[in-house]
């Protein structure tokens, strides 16, 4: 580029140009172009994460020098203050004792993820967007605004051809019936949780926790009593059924399970995590509660859990922080995912207008708490500052976002929606690698509610990117409103089990959205 510049500014001949060439070589280089302030800010934040190491270091070499100059002499003259001063000594060391006495005991359990498994539908309830509208269209409760609608969220969406929508609805009228809401049920957490013992080689009647959770279908027996009933698991595993609590209800399941955990000790806890599509399809046309119908497929996981400290050599993940955010003392962010019946009485999930909105609000608070438990020191001082210097210099200054990326090496953003991961996307900071996982997620199976970071986090061990000491963030929203996050640490380079919901397509992926 230089001598591009040369060659034209020499053209003109005389001494002008002499001279202009001279002032040119003079002038500094572009500081912002010539160094890439990606390496600058990796430089500060390695420098404050490594502060204590510095300053350590000439002391420890001040320690080292004092002490290879010490001779016999020296040495014996310190024996003997040491049995003068016997009492102090074993004052020190029982106090010392008991100080490891109690935190050995008083520290929280580890909490393992052994192994998880996702359900993969068969291919005969795979949903493409042809078959999908023509069966919207026969069932004759659609009219032609509302089928044109459906058209446009589907082409839209970044939902792909081989999503899946349970047996009763490809059958025209739709069976919808309690029966068949129970077979879907089954078929979900059954599969997920046969492909899971047989991974793990674990036998039911060791389970001592069950945790499942299902928004909109809620039976009785309850589900986690139909699981109970079909691997005969022991009469007294402590089951608990969590329904209502939308998307974000596979964090909380987590969450409930870990407490478990820590006070039962030497044990195993599953967690079943599913929605409920047969009985909970909208047959009206309300714009906003016909939404799900487009996104929502059929899914569900299964994750074996365990406090067992002979585990942790077996275990993908170690459970770091669980952090939930609840909003639903506010009105609007209450309203904003609400299931209830149109002005004909049918019933449906309304999505509010005001949902992404509350979304980010909530998002926000969730990382306020998050942040200071995981980013490095060196993005908590700059963001405290930038916080400082807004409150008493300048109002107007832009809030610091931290950097994310530094905390964690991959994400598992729920896979509500396109609009929701691009927003996420864009504020986070992050690159299309960090969302990749789910948008091929939402392409591939669509919105599978609260499991869907398990498909999620099973792409990333499909395409082998999960190695050891990496860091995980799921992060889901759901109705209430919630906003809940679970960081797992990898306690090994992990490769994806058996019978992986990626197993047979991971190679197409990741594919080119067109919206």
């Amino acid at each position: 580029m230089d001598g591009a510049g040369e060659s034209r500014v020499g053209g003109g001949g005389g001494d002008g140009s002499v001279g202009v060439q001279i002032r040119q070589s003079r002038r500094l280089p572009d500081f912002l172009q010539s160094v890439n302030l990606k390496y600058v800010k990796l430089g500060y934040h390695y420098l404050i994460s490594n502060l204590l190491t510095l300053c350590l270091f000439p002391l420890a070499v001040v320690i080292s020098v004092e002490a290879s100059q010490m001779n016999p002499d020296d040495l014996k003259q310190l024996w003997i203050h040491l049995q003068y001063n016997l009492v102090s000594i074993i004052i020190c060391s029982a106090i010392l004792v008991f100080g490891l006495t109690v935190y050995v005991m008083t520290r929280p359990r580890p909490v393992y993820l052994v192994d998880f498994s996702c359900y993969l539908p068969p291919d005969h309830l795979k949903a493409p967007y042809a078959r999908f509208m023509e069966h919207s269209r026969l069932t004759g409760d659609f009219d032609d605004s509302a089928l044109e609608f459906q058209r446009k969220i589907l082409e839209r969406s970044g939902l792909g051809e081989d999503t899946y929508v349970p047996e009763a609805m490809h059958y025209v009228p739709p069976r919808i019936s309690m029966a068949a809401a129970r077979e879907e049920a089954e078929q979900v957490m059954f599969g997920a949780l046969d492909n899971l013992f047989a991974n793990t080689n674990v036998n039911p009647k060791d389970i001592g926790i069950l945790v499942v959770n299902c928004s909109l279908f809620n039976p009785t027996p309850s589900l986690s009593a139909m699981i109970v009933n079909k691997y005969k698991l022991r009469g007294n595993i402590r089951s608990y059924n969590l329904g209502g609590m939308g998307c974000s209800a596979g964090v909380i399941a987590v969450d409930l399970a870990k407490d478990m955990l820590l006070v039962h000790r030497n044990t195993y806890a599953v967690v079943v995590s599913t929605e409920n599509i047969t009985q909970n399809w909208y047959f009206g046309n309300k714009k906003s509660m016909l939404i799900p119908n487009c996104l929502f497929r059929v899914g569900g996981s299964a994750v074996l859990l365990s406090n067992k400290s002979r585990d942790k050599r077996r275990s993908k993940y170690r459970l770091v922080h669980v952090v939930r955010t609840h909003r639903g003392a506010d009105d609007k962010a209450f309203r904003c995912v609400y299931q209830e019946q149109d002005d004909t009485g049918r019933t449906g999930v309304s999505l509010s207008k005001d949902l992404m909105a509350i979304a980010g609000e909530t998002l926000k608070t969730n990382i306020t708490t998050l942040g200071p438990l995981v980013l490095p020191i060196s993005e908590q001082i700059l963001f405290f500052m930038t916080l400082v210097v807004k409150k008493l210099f300048n109002g107007k200054v832009k809030p610091y976002i931290p950097d994310f990326k530094l905390a964690f090496e991959h994400f598992c953003i729920h896979a509500g929606g396109r609009a929701v991961i691009d927003e996420l996307e864009k504020n986070l900071q992050l690159s299309p690698v960090h969302v990749e996982a789910s948008r091929m997620t939402l392409h591939r199976f669509g919105n599978t509610s609260s499991s869907s970071i398990w498909y999620e986090l099973a792409y990333i061990e499909a395409k082998g990117r999960m190695r050891r000491g990496n860091r995980v963030w799921q992060i889901a929203f759901g109705s209430g409103f919630k906003c809940n996050s679970a960081i797992w640490e990898a306690l090994r380079h992990v490769k994806p089990s058996n019978n992986s919901p990626w197993e047979d397509c991971i190679d197409k992926y990741p594919v080119t959205l067109s919206y």
